[in-house]
């Protein structure tokens, strides 16, 4: 179960990021195969493997769990800059995210 998640996401992320599982594995100085067998359920990576796989796709490991969040880069300098803003900024910010929510949109 844990193992089909794991390369569903992975897939996911990789694809979303626009490489080849060829390119990736070789990128993290695996062979060419490397990331096909993880994202086939022929294998996990290590714990050192993992951590150069997120370190590859530009998330925390955290990130890669998070399921729900198909956009972690985008979301975390989101929230990094939030964290600037004083109460008021904030708030006018939750307030147009609360409308954009709810509203239907044709935008990308």
């Amino acid at each position: 179960m844990y193992e089909e998640e794991f390369a569903q996401r992975l897939t996911a992320l990789r694809n979303k990021k626009g490489v080849s599982a060829r390119e990736m594995s070789l990128s993290i100085g695996q062979n060419a195969g490397y990331i096909n067998n993880i994202e086939s359920g022929k294998a996990l990576p290590s714990m050192s493997a993992f951590f150069f796989i997120c370190e590859f796709l530009g998330i925390t490991p955290k990130e890669f769990f998070d399921i729900d969040n198909s956009r972690p880069k985008l979301l975390r300098e989101l929230n990094l800059n939030l964290k600037k803003l004083d109460d008021t900024q904030l708030q006018c910010i939750a307030s147009i995210v609360s409308d954009l929510a709810r509203a239907p949109h044709s935008f990308p």
